[in-house]
């Protein structure tokens, strides 16, 4: 046992003593500590301000509740959890660690979770990590940062004497990434071992976060899931969004001093209210794009992630990528606005991207469509926002980023019976009950109605072990099951390997062949 944990005291209890402070979590199948707080309150005058560092906290600090989500629509895709409070004042992190720690310090998995950069928490039930810190032997770190225009919003270009920052969620992420560094030890984590993970928008800022040069450090290992890594655009575009926001809101910016104060004033609600409006109406008018995202502020982010991972100028820490087979099929069955599937919206997608991009060879719509000549009429669309949204942003990170780490690239294949029968398949976030080991979603979740869920937990068990082996360091392989080979445009063979997960794993050389050709090779983005 750690020498800064302690087991006595109140029943179900543990005791944690670090730098931060001595924080009381408790005790079940694992230890865990909720709703730590890392950062100032993000209110009133620091509102849309870089997070400042919590100081040390004297005295015993009940962390057995989550803290607060960040404010945001409830959508009943995104249950938060049945305690759960949103509130502006919501940086703080959750621990969890094995019961028994004799082995000395663990390797720890920080997860970023997902929700297209406006919903979810770190208090989701389903990322309750019980399955995989016990399968894993591993500390896992579920954060909570700002969302929608309370993190995302860029008002420093369209007011720039309002005192307004920019990129607020990456530096959230940062600042608990430098708690964890600080602090982890005294939970029984190894602070040179730390493994960021995230799924959809959470595998955005992994990848941003691996283009951000001052994270070198604070992580040594980075695991991206359905990673929209190409949506990440410029300050004008980040600008034009702001406008949006505060023509929605009714404020005049004529005058600075007065625009900072009615926006900082603004109750929660009518922020979040105005967000939603321009989360709706952005990719209307710009498909392919999202309102939300990181900006490309030549400082903290110098350029896209994408283009800088494409050319191997990331962070050189080893890489473990991958995308679902029908990302996209949820988007359309949502009737989401995010991506677009229909042939004039995909178009419009094409032309706008070869605008952005002069320097580049755009594919012509014929080239692209090669890739899907075998696909009937009405999944083209969907092949298309699937792999422009996300496969393809994944393959050319793998080309670039396996040049200078180790890379492993999946695909998840795997689908219960039901899901494939109403036509939504291995779709987006699917994969996140198999990780997490969480696979019952409630009374009212269908996804075994038609069976499946021994196949599922066996998948769950073999995913949970490469994982968290990949975070241990070692080679992300399971047992008894397809070993992983690392993804390699020259030399070993297979060449290009990627591990197809399904109920049998497989290892298919070149698997994206097709879609390469297709798309090119060099990184399409928005500006």
């Amino acid at each position: 046992m750690s020498d800064s944990i302690s087991d006595a005291g109140s029943e179900n209890s543990c005791l944690a003593a670090a730098p931060a402070g001595r924080f009381r979590g408790r005790l079940d199948e694992v230890r865990a500590w909720r709703g730590i707080r890392f950062a100032e309150a993000p209110t009133g005058g620091r509102r849309w301000r870089d997070p400042v560092a919590v100081a040390p906290v004297e005295g015993e600090i009940d962390a057995r509740s989550f803290g607060p989500a960040c404010p945001q629509q409830l959508n009943p895709a995104v249950p938060l959890g049945d305690d759960a409070v949103m509130d502006e004042d919501c940086l703080s992190l959750n621990v969890w660690a094995p019961v028994a720690d004799d082995a000395g310090l663990l390797p720890v998995m920080v997860w970023i979770h997902g929700g297209a950069y406006t919903f979810g928490a770190s208090s989701q039930p389903l990322f309750d990590a019980t399955s995989l810190v016990r399968r894993g032997d591993v500390i896992v770190v579920t954060v909570n940062y700002r969302l929608g225009a309370f993190g995302f919003l860029d008002l420093a270009a369209l007011v720039p004497d309002g005192g307004f920052d920019r990129n607020l969620a990456l530096k959230d992420v940062l600042l608990a990434l430098a708690w964890v560094r600080e602090n982890i030890s005294a939970f029984g984590g190894d602070p040179d071992r730390v493994t960021i993970f995230g799924e959809s928008a959470g595998g955005g800022l992994v990848t941003t976060l691996l283009a951000t040069p001052s994270a070198e450090g604070l992580f040594q290992r980075a695991i991206a899931q359905s990673s929209p890594a190409s949506s990440v655009y410029g300050v004008e575009r980040a600008r034009s969004v702001a406008e949006r926001f505060v023509a929605q809101l009714g404020i005049d910016i004529a005058d600075a001093a007065d625009a900072a104060r009615a926006l900082r004033d603004a109750p929660v609600a009518e922020v979040v209210s105005a967000a939603m409006a321009v989360y709706a109406a952005v990719p209307d008018a710009d498909p392919g794009t999202l309102a939300f995202a990181p900006v490309i502020d030549g400082d903290l982010i110098p350029e896209s992630p994408v283009v800088a991972l494409r050319a191997g100028r990331g962070i050189r820490v080893p890489l473990l990528i991958g995308t679902n087979k029908d990302e996209a099929s949820l988007f359309r069955f949502m009737k989401s606005p995010l991506i677009p599937i229909t042939d004039d919206r995909i178009a419009r997608m094409l032309d706008d991207m070869a605008a952005d991009n002069p320097s580049v060879v755009p594919p012509t719509a014929d080239q692209v469509h090669t890739a899907y000549e075998h696909a009937r009429h009405r999944a083209v669309g969907l092949g298309i926002a699937r792999d422009i949204g996300f496969r393809m942003p994944t393959i050319w990170i793998a080309e670039g980023h396996g040049a200078v780490a180790d890379v492993w690239l999946y695909r998840f294949d795997h689908a219960a019976p039901f899901l494939r029968l109403i036509g939504l398949g291995a779709t987006h976030a699917t994969e996140l009950p198999y990780l997490w080991g969480n696979l019952d979603g409630g009374p009212k979740d269908p996804t075994f109605r038609l069976g499946g869920r021994r196949a599922a937990q066996s998948i769950s068990v073999a995913m949970q072990q490469r994982w968290t082996a990949f975070a241990r360091g070692e080679n992300p392989d399971a047992d008894g099951a397809t070993a992983w080979e690392p993804y390699r445009v020259e030399g070993a063979d297979p060449v290009r390997a990627t591990l197809v997960i399904d109920a049998h794993d497989t290892l298919v050389p070149d698997l994206d062949a097709p879609v390469r050709t297709a798309w090119g090779d060099e990184a399409l983005t928005f500006r």
